[in-house]
């Protein structure tokens, strides 16, 4: 089989490839909790039908809506598709999008018990609508977001907390996912995990303050690059001597065991204790169909491979061919554990090719 250089380059990174194969059929046998902020990724499709005559807008004959899982939401349906047992602990709303949520991860047989719901609070939801021709794909147009107008209230705070505490009781690793709707917080973790099995791995992915997590307890954790940017104030790009250093300042100044920096069709930087840094090259192809989600996907499997007792070269290596599958996929999507183990043993078998 022709591989492309940057597949050959990832083969020959120092990780055994069967060894990552062994680690992804442990999954099923692993439990995650996992807190976070659950969103409802909607999507409107719709086709042209003229330019309206009110404003120089399109008009668009609505064709169908899809309601599928975001966020946080979006990494527990990876867990699970992963074949891992999945303990969600979050909060929506009295609403549809909240109904939606729910129903569609039951559907996949996650335990919904940790999943709070909270009167007059908003599910956080994305709506993006796609505008196309007959017979074309759908090109996104516009994106309008709903969002909650107010911080979770006190009761509603100590319940996730109390959650959060039972849930950790069974699980082999705890998954946050903040994407800044108030339901994980540092002050959260760090008041949850003071009691947890000491060798519980914890991985992050903060959107917006992934710094406040320093001292919270958190294992490692996944920014992308343009998080890593946002956090020093730099533009890194090509610049590997700043990638290098931003990545080494935030390791450090966390106390995280490890760190990985998910950066496109750049592939994976981890960052180690004792200046260790490894690069990891992009899988599969550099031309993405579709990255939404695709950091909901690197946390679910790193997260997951971790838990399973994979080191955190070969859960970043897993994590980084979890993540080049799905950005093939067009929308928010998962990969199956299938999926993954199968493009594993395609790498090994044609390693010495």
């Amino acid at each position: 089989m022709k591989r492309s250089p940057a597949q050959r380059a990832a083969a020959s990174a120092s990780v055994d490839l069967l060894a990552l194969a062994e680690c992804v059929e442990q999954f099923s046998a692993k439990t995650v909790a996992l807190l976070g902020d659950f969103v409802a990724d909607e999507f409107q499709f719709g086709e042209i039908s003229r330019v309206s005559r009110e404003a120089p807008v399109l008009i668009l004959r609505h064709r169908e809506t899809h309601l599928v899982p975001g966020g946080g939401a979006n990494a527990a349906n990876n867990l699970a598709a992963l074949g891992a047992r999945v303990l969600p602990i979050t909060a929506v709303g009295h609403d549809a999008a909240g109904d939606a949520l729910i129903a569609h991860v039951r559907s996949q047989k996650v335990d919904v018990s940790g999943i709070l719901r909270v009167k007059e609070r908003t599910t956080p939801t994305k709506t993006r609508f796609l505008a196309g021709w007959a017979h074309t794909v759908g090109q996104q147009v516009l994106r309008v977001d709903r969002e909650p107008q107010a911080p979770l209230p006190p009761a509603a705070r100590k319940k996730i907390e109390q959650l959060l505490r039972a849930k950790l009781r069974s699980a082999d690793a705890l998954a946050v996912s903040d994407y800044g709707f108030g339901v994980a917080t540092p002050e959260l973790v760090r008041q949850a995990t003071t009691e947890r099995k000491a060798a519980l791995p914890i991985a992050l992915d903060a959107r917006y303050h992934l710094a406040a997590y320093a001292k919270s307890g958190i294992t490692t954790a996944t920014p992308n690059e343009a998080e890593l940017e946002a956090l020093h104030h730099t533009a890194i790009g090509q610049n590997l001597e700043e990638l290098a250093r931003s990545g080494r300042a935030t390791l450090e100044a966390m106390k995280l065991r490890a760190l990985l920096v998910t950066r496109g069709r750049d592939g994976m930087a981890l960052f180690e204790p004792v200046g260790r840094l490894t690069r990891i090259p992009i899988y599969g192809s550099n031309q993405a169909v579709d990255v939404t989600g695709a950091g909901d996907t690197v946390l679910a499997a790193y997260t997951l491979a971790l838990a399973s007792g994979a080191p955190f070269l070969e859960a970043a290596h897993i994590a980084n061919i979890a993540g080049g599958l799905v950005v093939m996929k067009r929308g928010t999507a998962t990969v199956s554990r299938q999926e993954l183990l199968e493009a594993i043993r395609r790498e090994a078998g044609g390693a010495g090719s």
